[in-house]
């Protein structure tokens, strides 16, 4: 999806590029309305089946979207049944005139599959603007927002529920601090459009992004996406990655290639300049359904902790009216919290606590995984006050202690229990 030439224009223009209904101003009431509301925005057009849903052959991507006498004659003549298509992002350096709820309804009408695509925040690391923040935590934020806002777009255009959206995040000169925030802008990207219950892609170079996320495919520290976007340009159109991800990551039909670029291909008397795909992708990679629950140490018949642990007010970035709080100890002393989880799965786990100069700076939090405990450490004496995450896990089914705070540490300072919270995912 490089597109030389308009990139260069679009930083130009970019901040005042305005598109009909559906696009930049209908997105941007929405989000307006959500972080108003707090709620999803009303949808703005009949929804189509989920895009590009299941299928497998030819699609072509193009800076901006065609018009329906493009689109027609290409339907007729050219080997291609899908079309990438800009639904939202700052970084989009193509007006989007044809782009309408109307425009969608006529294509999945005519047979075409929709690939929509949100071109936003860049890797801190590359040359591109506007970039995400280097700072974990920060990006994930960024990440969330991101997707509130691409789906806000899709749904204003009539894309619904159940579609993929692929975030384009152009290649980049990858490094370790680099992956970390990518993929954590990926982990806010991939929870909130679940929340929306959208499936989310990433379209990114084989050799950057691609290779990042793969390379990451285990680590429960990051969400993991439903669905890549591989920019290789072999001229081979399969989805086959190289070395770039193994065969076994994203192969239940979680695949697209872009397999070759900027060419000009002319069908049905119309020449347009496009990027070549091959998709195979399926509607199998359903948004989890939504379960979340929190548990502070008040919470009646889910927290228990021996009488070692004591209660203070003493924080006013606590979590409701009070905390426990206790002295490291080389023993086992956990303070455990209790959840009844509605089936085995990945769960994400956060936890609450006030920070302070006091506190342990190597608070081991356990979580109570399919495989056995696994231990978390936190430090407390930063970042307080905020849900801050510990990953994400296999939980089993089943009403059981979950999460747990140990006293065992090798850290100074009080070790403390606050509250916990559990995200299916």
């Amino acid at each position: 999806m490089r597109r030389t030439t308009t990139w260069l224009l679009g930083l130009a223009t970019a901040a005042g590029l305005t598109i009909t209904l559906g696009s930049a101003a209908v997105a941007e009431q929405a989000v307006t309305a959500q972080a108003e509301t707090g709620q999803p925005p009303v949808s703005a057009a009949a929804a189509v089946s989920p895009q590009p849903g299941t299928f497998v052959g030819k699609g072509f991507d193009t800076c901006t979207a065609p018009s329906q006498s493009a689109m027609n004659a290409w339907r007729t003549s050219s080997p291609y049944r899908a079309v990438g298509i800009y639904i939202s992002g700052a970084s989009r350096t193509c007006a989007q005139p044809n782009l309408t709820a109307t425009w969608v309804t006529n294509q999945t009408a005519n047979g075409w599959r929709l690939i929509p695509i949100e071109l936003g925040y860049q890797a801190p690391c590359g040359t591109r603007a506007p970039k995400m923040s280097a700072d974990p935590a920060t990006a994930r934020s960024q990440g969330r927002t991101a997707a509130t806002s691409a789906a806000n777009a899709a749904t204003a255009l009539g894309i619904g529920a159940g579609s993929t959206i692929y975030n384009d995040i152009e290649h980049y000169p990858t490094t370790t601090a680099c992956r970390a925030a990518v993929l954590s802008f990926l982990s806010g990207w991939v929870e909130q459009l679940h929340t929306r219950g959208y499936l989310a892609g990433m379209y990114s170079s084989g050799s950057s992004g691609i290779r990042d996320v793969c390379l990451e495919y285990n680590n429960q520290s990051y969400l993991r996406l439903d669905q890549i976007w591989i920019a290789w340009w072999n001229g081979v159109a399969d989805t086959d990655a190289g070395s770039y991800c193994s065969d076994a990551y994203y192969a239940n039909h979680q695949r697209l290639h872009q397999y070759a670029g900027d060419v000009t291909e002319t069908w049905g008397g119309v020449t347009m300049k496009i990027d070549r795909n091959y998709l195979d992708v399926s509607t199998a990679q359903q948004p989890p359904q939504q379960w979340s629950t929190t548990i502070d140490n008040a919470t009646s018949g889910r927290f228990t902790a021996s009488t070692n642990w004591s209660t203070s007010s003493y924080s006013g970035s606590r979590y409701g009216a009070d905390y426990r709080f206790a002295n490291p100890t080389p023993a086992s002393d956990v303070a455990w919290y209790r959840a009844d989880v509605p089936e085995t799965g990945s769960y994400e786990v956060s936890v609450w606590y006030p920070a302070d100069p006091g506190y342990n700076d190597q608070t081991p939090y356990l979580v109570a995984t399919t495989s056995g405990n696994r231990s978390v450490s936190v430090n407390q004496r930063v970042n307080g006050g905020q849900w801050t995450s510990l990953g994400v896990f296999t939980l089993a089914a089943g009403d059981d202690n979950k999460v747990g705070v140990s006293r065992w540490t090798g850290g100074t300072g009080y070790v403390v229990a606050d509250a916990v919270r559990i995200t299916r995912r």
